[in-house]
């Protein structure tokens, strides 16, 4: 498995095992806490391995249960060239697309700026209508950034992280269950990004787009979280017991 990346060295364990029948049809995989010890990765990385073994149709990720074997035989068709786990890209993005903003801060132009601040106000009326267009405008909002760099390589960087976002089988899967989540670009952050523009301090711009990013990151872990329920009994039967116990 030399030169593979993490989530897909713990995905390949994973689909060997569900494969050689070690779990029956309806059965539930350890914990996401469980296979991060056993496998010693984050759980972004377990996540990203549960979403890869799910494109193949071996388990279905239940949002607030857990995750499930479906079967014991893989879909046809292999992982695509391009699938890139959602957390290693958005990873990426918060330090490319952070000096992306640092150096848009020295070249920014005021029509720029407006062009910003118009695809915030579109961004949050989308939010009521339809996220995939306020997804859209905020793909428009980070590639005007990336516009106001005056640096083709840098656009061409973003664009292509971009690509990856909407081209990987492992990002189109994930993006579907943070819709069905409720989760939409937010507004505030963006605001952030746009006033620390404004300033055309690097620095600052730079902190705005990597909180952003990072704080995006966290809102989608805690979207996909397939064990809430899980948690809530523990936290009950703690409950219980401690109750039991001062009887």
């Amino acid at each position: 498995m030399a030169g593979k990346r993490l989530y897909e060295r713990v995905a390949e364990e994973l689909s060997g095992e569900i494969l050689a029948a070690k779990y029956e049809i309806g059965q539930r995989l350890p914990s996401e806490r469980d296979l991060s010890d056993r496998f010693e990765v984050s759980r972004p990385t377990i996540r990203e391995a549960l979403i890869a073994l799910e494109i193949d149709g071996l388990v279905e990720v239940v949002t607030g249960s857990g995750v499930y074997v479906r079967s014991l035989r893989r879909r046809a068709g292999g992982a695509s060239p391009r699938d890139v786990g959602p957390f290693e890209l958005l990873e990426a993005r918060a330090f490319i697309e952070g000096e992306a903003a640092a150096l848009a801060a020295q070249h920014i132009t005021d029509e720029e700026l407006n062009t910003l601040e118009a695809l915030v106000a579109e961004m949050e009326a989308e939010n009521l209508r339809d996220v995939v267009m306020s997804e859209d405008a905020d793909r428009r909002f980070h590639m005007t950034i990336a516009a106001a760099t005056k640096n083709s390589a840098m656009e061409q960087a973003v664009e292509a992280l971009w690509a990856a976002r909407n081209q990987s089988l492992q990002n189109v899967r994930f993006l579907e269950k943070v819709r069905a989540e409720g989760v939409k670009p937010r507004i505030n952050e963006h605001m952030a990004i746009v006033n620390a523009l404004k300033t055309r301090d690097a620095g600052a711009a730079r902190a705005a787009m990597r909180t952003h990013l990072r704080g995006v990151a966290d809102m989608v872990f805690e979207a996909t979280e397939a064990e809430a329920l899980e948690r809530v009994r523990t936290e009950i039967a703690g409950e219980r017991r401690r109750f039991q116990l001062g009887e």
